[in-house]
């Protein structure tokens, strides 16, 4: 998986990282026990500070994405505990729904909308 980083961007790149993760997961580019590079591997490819992947690591393995082992480094380990992540979804939902709402996007749009992403994504 190439990793590219905007550095232009308003995003902080310790999140346009993670974003890139999870994305490579959803789209089956990284799957369930895959290595991911070392942090100092992936600094160096990328071209950013070791601070800022580590970063990016602990907030995937936060939210249940990636183990980070001693010997092996960060493994892609998906979290099977649903009901929480369930609830991370609503809690990241009623604020993008509420951005829609403001902007008068409809229920059916977002309905289209999310159809068309998860199609992206295999049809999951």
């Amino acid at each position: 998986m190439v990793i590219r980083i905007d550095f232009n961007s308003e995003e902080a790149i310790y999140m346009q990282l993670r974003n890139q993760i999870i994305l490579g997961i959803a789209t089956c580019q990284l799957r369930e026990g895959d290595l991911l590079p070392s942090v100092r591997q992936l600094a160096e490819e990328v071209g950013i500070n070791m601070h800022t992947v580590n970063k990016a690591y602990s907030v995937l393995r936060q939210e249940g994405l990636v183990k980070v082992d001693r010997r092996h480094g960060a493994v892609i380990a998906i979290n099977a505990d649903r009901l929480r992540d369930l609830e991370e979804m609503r809690r990241d939902l009623i604020i993008i729904l509420a951005k829609a709402s403001c902007k008068n996007i409809s229920r059916k749009e977002v309905h289209a909308l999310i159809d068309d992403i998860y199609e992206g994504y295999g049809g999951l």
